[in-house]
């Protein structure tokens, strides 16, 4: 897929930078209604465990995001558990897949 909203665009490049600055598997972005975006990488802890979506949902939600326009996740083509937390908060956000170069794969 390519030729991707400027605004998306910049989901994905976030996303990328959340993997870089982490385990580099995987990283995730979201945009709230408003247009502030939030990204993050996976948390693994003994007390707790995100994938990198649910806790780009996290960090959103507890900002005050009231609902989702888009997010991007990175390092997978597989569904994320995170699809699960955007779908809850904002049943029609589009979610895009892509690979770590950036290359959008998958449009959930």
């Amino acid at each position: 897929m390519t030729d991707l909203d400027p605004e998306d665009d910049k989901l994905v490049v976030l996303a990328r930078g959340a993997a870089g600055r982490t385990d580099g598997a995987r990283g995730a972005a979201v945009r709230d209604l408003d247009g502030r975006t939030y990204a993050a990488g996976a948390v693994s802890l003994a007390a707790l465990e995100l994938s990198a979506l649910q806790a780009a949902v996290a960090a959103a939600v507890s900002s005050g995001a009231r609902g989702l326009e888009a997010a991007a996740l990175v390092g997978s083509s597989d569904q994320d558990a995170g699809i699960a937390a955007v779908r809850e908060l904002s049943p029609d956000a589009v979610v895009l897949g892509a690979r770590l170069d950036g290359s959008v794969e998958a449009r959930w």
